[in-house]
């Protein structure tokens, strides 16, 4: 059938997304390889005795294998209820973990975790619940609809290939509007360069702390993440809570600023805090970076300590690696000829074009985020959900070639690490000597950015240090308002240099995070005055209202 051959056809363009992906830095082909030359012949051959015998064992029907219970792919009654298929999935469980046995244990974790990849590539796609023939869910479905499902699966798939790159979209979006039901915070644009807006949002009580609040956005991503639909809006719950809240919104770059590198930014941001000192008469800001904006931040901090009229009063870093030593999922990147590799395409081409990091994240999760997809939209013939997350995920940016070096020289020299090992602006970057307060923050399910590396910033700065320990996600634990039933996280006492035993020593908290650095920024904020009546100042009047210019910019 089309559906079955074309998903082997997705299957080969991972290797096409990754490994001419010029713009991704990373080649499907080298985490094979890796895998590859970890194998040994004798280990091999003991496996393959292991899987025939288990394989035996599946057609007398004696094996007690049986599919994850928590595996969304195996969840139809037909896997333990019917013959056939329950052995189809007991060959499959049987298969892939063979394979995973052959992932070389020994190993340093980056190449375990290129070997992880690759085996969750292979068995990802590889699995029975692909096809429409192997998934009992999409058969029961095409028989309900008479068809219908199979007919709307593939113009589905037919109109993916032509718009989508051939990848099954993630999301239906045209319920959602920039402006409108997302970034919809009153605000406006008080200040721009060429790098950066600026927006102020609107206060929403009588009285408002004398200190305000910058949020350092990534570049790899749009800013509204952090002011998504109303009451999932962290902006939202910031100003209802008296704090004075600015946000950074990064232009989307073109090919014109491939030049664009970290001191880019960072000189972008010392402009940028510059005029909310002059909107709020404050001489010093709170500064609050997440992911690859609290890199920045991080950078800029280590500036600042240079200079004798530090304007950051507090840094805040929510799911930000400042210490690129600890294990995770990107550490499939940091192997000598794949960073030179990315270099020497970022410098080429110029831009790390969104759609292109797309579909590198999505494939570092393909169950989760290639798959899923597929069969719900394609097998089941289902449309793809209508979730704000998902829309701005959608909402991809570029980032500039000269940044992307410099992170991919940050990743694989671990510059934040050693005093001065980094430079800003011309100045060294020595994290110890930032002598203030900071929250820091991980989320326990993060595959991106892992909490035990997050928990590192906290021995890095120089101040006093608070973590945090939010459930959920890398993104999932950023989207976490108060009001959540299913929202906690985990407080404890002060860092020490073991993660570890500051997590034997937390205790959870219903709720989210959010709550406890309002409650944490509130005491550094100074005192409360009466909340200004209009939006800017007469040096930087407001330009036009939130959200902006730039986060309207499509990536090219």
């Amino acid at each position: 059938m089309a559906l079955d051959r074309s998903s082997q056809e997705v299957g080969a363009r991972a290797a096409a997304a990754l490994e001419t992906g010029e713009d991704s830095g990373f080649r499907l082909s080298d985490a094979f390889a890796t895998y590859l030359r970890a194998m040994r012949p004798l280990k091999v051959a003991a496996e393959f005795a292991n899987f025939s015998r288990e394989s035996l064992r599946i057609l007398a029907g004696t094996s007690d294998l049986k599919p994850d219970p928590k595996d969304w792919r195996f969840k139809d009654s037909a896997w333990t209820d019917n013959g056939i298929y329950k052995r189809i999935g007991q060959t499959y469980v049987a298969a892939s973990r063979s394979l995973e046995n052959l992932i070389d244990g020994e190993a340093d974790w980056r190449t375990r975790e290129r070997e992880k990849l690759a085996v969750e590539i292979i068995t990802s796609t590889l699995s029975p619940t692909n096809t429409l023939l192997g998934n009992p869910e999409a058969l029961k479905r095409a028989f309900e609809t008479g068809g219908r499902s199979v007919v709307t699966g593939l113009r589905a798939l037919v109109h993916d290939v032509q718009h989508n790159g051939g990848m099954p979209a993630q999301v239906d979006a045209r319920h959602f509007e920039v402006g409108r039901n997302l970034a919809a915070t009153e605000g406006s644009v008080v200040f721009r360069n060429d790098v950066l807006e600026i927006l102020q949002y609107r206060p929403r009580t009588e009285r408002v702390y004398r200190r305000p609040t910058l949020l350092v956005t990534p570049q790899i991503n749009k800013f509204y993440f952090l002011d998504l639909s109303p009451g999932r809006s962290f902006v939202e719950y910031s100003v209802s809570q008296g704090i004075p809240t600015f946000m950074v919104s990064w232009r989307n770059p073109g090919v014109e600023q491939r030049h664009w590198d970290l001191d880019t930014y960072v000189g972008a941001l010392v402009e940028a805090i510059a005029a909310v000192k002059d909107i709020t008469g404050s001489k010093q800001v709170n500064a609050f970076g997440f992911c690859a904006g609290g890199i920045t931040l991080a950078a800029l901090a280590g500036y600042f300590t240079t200079r004798r009229d530090n304007p950051i009063a507090t840094l805040s870093f929510a799911v930000t690696l400042l210490d690129w030593s600890t294990p995770a999922l990107i550490g499939v990147l940091k192997a000598g000829p794949i960073l030179r590799l990315a270099k020497a395409r970022s410098t080429k081409s110029g831009l790390n074009r969104g759609k292109d990091l797309g579909r590198l994240f999505s494939w570092l999760r393909p169950n989760d985020l290639v798959w899923n997809y597929w069969v719900n939209n394609y097998l089941l013939g289902k449309p793809p959900p209508s979730f704000d997350i998902l829309a701005w995920n959608a909402d991809s940016t570029n980032l500039p070639g000269a940044l992307h070096v410099n992170f991919l020289d940050m990743f694989e020299q671990n510059p934040f690490a050693e005093a001065g090992a980094l430079k800003a602006l011309g100045k060294p970057v020595d994290l110890g000597r930032i002598k203030c307060d900071a929250f820091v923050t991980g989320a326990i399910n993060d595959h991106l950015t892992p909490w035990h590396g997050c928990y590192r910033t906290t021995q890095l700065l120089g101040g006093k240090g608070t973590f945090v320990l939010s459930n959920a996600g890398h993104i999932a634990s950023l989207v976490n308002p108060p009001g959540n039933p299913k929202a906690t996280y985990m407080t404890g006492p002060p860092p020490g240099p073991d993660s570890e035993a500051w997590l034997a020593e937390a205790k959870s908290q219903q709720g989210s995070w959010w709550t406890a650095w309002v409650k944490w920024v509130s005491s550094r904020s100074g005192k409360q005055v009466p909340a200004p009546k209009a939006l800017g100042s007469k040096r930087f009047p407001p330009l036009e209202p939130a959200p902006g210019l730039y986060v309207r910019a499509r990536a090219d």
